[in-house]
């Protein structure tokens, strides 16, 4: 996978910002249930995504990507914070106002198999939103499962098929189908292509951009492969247990990484080039428990360069210059942060 496949038009405007998102679980217990704690999978996380472009966003698994994603869409009841989607906060939504910006939303999820309803013919997957959000009649909606199987690659008499009769790498096509069905303007992509093979991963991949360029698609881009982020989205958000700690454009992120986290996530990147040596950065312990996170800068405990201040007070998310965001004590002090 060596294209390019970042978008070149320069973003007018912001689509959805997210500010001070936050989503935390409670921990009961005792013989009446009641709350002794609370999971932060999310934490103060804010970001914004303009129209037209793609948006990574990346972490070690449990860092809380997908649980922003899902709380983004009202998938999961929110914290705090607020999502503002075209001007309006979708938490304010009543119901009946959620039911028509579920037109605009869509979400392709990570498992393509436990997403589709294993009794379920795959055209009437695709075709379900239609008959909730529209007054088609059956062949109208059919009309469109067909134009959409055709726009991923697939077959008309597919429709008629269950999902166990298709390839992992086919049934995320259907996913992504039945997310373009309502022809949203929205679409948060939920590690789409992690569990594909490689040879797969390009052409689904391909397909997003072609799509995206064909329908003015804007993407939330979950990941936790740094290549393939590297090569799809046009800016990257990095988390680490709940908190963003840096977001800049692609090229800053992956030229210049300020962050000691990202850079050591940078160090895992192969080089597709033996003359080429990279130092490795290993990082030292586990991922604190989001039940009980570390004081200050979550990721102290875990920093080569971590001092005093780090465990105490928690460094301020700022743009370092040129819309390159990161919280880190080291930057804040005029030290350098370069641990590669």
């Amino acid at each position: 996978m060596t294209q390019d496949m970042t978008t070149t038009k320069e973003p007018e405007k912001i689509l959805l910002q997210v500010n001070n998102l936050k989503k935390y679980y409670p921990v009961r217990s005792g013989l009446l249930q009641r709350v002794s704690a609370w999971v932060k999978a999310v934490d103060d996380v804010s970001f914004h995504i303009y129209e037209g472009e793609s948006f990574g966003v990346v972490g070690e698994s449990g860092c809380g990507k997908t649980t922003a994603g899902r709380t983004i869409l009202r998938l999961l009841d929110h914290t705090d914070g607020s999502v503002v989607f075209e001007d309006d906060n979708v938490f304010n939504y009543s119901d009946s106002e959620m039911k028509q910006m579920r037109k605009d939303m869509q979400i392709i999820f990570q498992d393509p198999y436990s997403s589709l309803d294993p009794r379920m013919p795959i055209g009437e997957s695709i075709a379900e939103g239609l008959k909730v959000h529209t007054n088609m009649t059956r062949q109208e909606r059919y009309d469109v499962v067909y134009e959409m199987l055709a726009r991923v690659g697939m077959r008309a008499d597919h429709a008629v098929r269950y999902p166990h009769e298709f390839s992992g790498g086919q049934r995320q096509r259907i996913g992504i189908a039945r997310a373009l069905a309502l022809k949203p303007k929205f679409i948060v992509c939920d590690e789409p292509v992690s569990a594909l093979d490689v040879s797969i991963q390009a052409s689904v991949l391909n397909l997003l951009k072609e799509l995206q360029d064909e329908f003015g698609l804007t993407y939330l881009f979950i990941a936790h492969n740094l290549s393939v982020v590297e090569h799809f989205c046009d800016r990257v958000g990095v988390m680490y247990l709940g908190k963003m700690v840096e977001m800049a454009s692609r090229d800053d992120l992956f030229g210049n990484p300020l962050h000691p986290y990202t850079q050591a996530l940078m160090s895992a990147i192969p080089i597709p080039d033996p003359s080429v040596k990279r130092k490795r950065v290993i990082l030292e312990g586990d991922v604190p428990s989001p039940l009980n996170p570390p004081s200050g800068c979550r990721f102290h405990t875990r920093c080569p360069l971590a001092y005093d201040r780090c465990s105490q007070e928690a460094p301020p998310f700022r743009d370092h210059g040129e819309g390159h965001f990161t919280a880190c004590w080291l930057l804040e002090d005029g030290k350098s942060s370069k641990i590669i």
